[in-house]
């Protein structure tokens, strides 16, 4: 009996006005996506390269048939490009475009853990003008004294990087 009501009043006390976000590395920075994106996260295997796209997109693969681009964010961010590892992952998102949703695929450095943040708890990313772009940030969050980059990934992986991808493949099969 005692057990049930401590289960009951765990329940109670949680906060249901709290999200959670997988978090992944990235040259020594933690950023954080809505885990409900996250269709499955693979270990990095080669891809099919496809011409004329930008640097950051590594190319295809057939993921039980379907074709998912692989997008690198250490280049999308120009980030200095590093050698992939034992840690180096693909985390699989639906992505919501202008043609409904889409699965992509996002190489990082490595995966790191699954908070809930409130959203009490994320605050606005900083304004830097029109010199620098932090559309894609969805907040700044700080959880165990670390900083996380929270990312509105739509805005990241936008429709003009699914255009260019889609152009690049039917362009590479012609």
């Amino acid at each position: 009996m005692e057990a049930r009501q401590s289960i009951e009043l765990d329940i109670l006390s949680r906060n249901t006005d709290t999200d959670q976000y997988l978090t992944f590395l990235l040259a020594g920075e933690e950023y954080g996506i809505d885990i409900l994106r996250v269709q499955e996260i693979k270990g990095w295997d080669n891809v099919t390269q496809i011409p004329n796209t930008p640097k950051y997109i590594k190319g295809v693969i057939n993921l039980r048939g379907t074709i998912v681009p692989i997008v690198d964010l250490r280049l999308r961010f120009r980030l200095d490009p590093i050698s992939y590892g034992q840690t180096t992952v693909v985390i699989v998102l639906k992505v919501e475009g202008e043609k409904g949703m889409r699965t992509m695929g996002i190489v990082v450095d490595a995966v790191s853990e699954v908070y809930n943040i409130s959203d009490d708890g994320m605050k606005s990313a900083p304004d830097f003008g029109h010199a620098i772009s932090t559309d894609f940030v969805r907040g700044l969050a700080t959880v165990d004294d670390k900083m996380i980059i929270v990312l509105n990934i739509d805005k990241l992986l936008n429709t003009s990087v699914l255009e260019q991808i889609d152009e690049g493949v039917v362009a590479s099969t012609l």
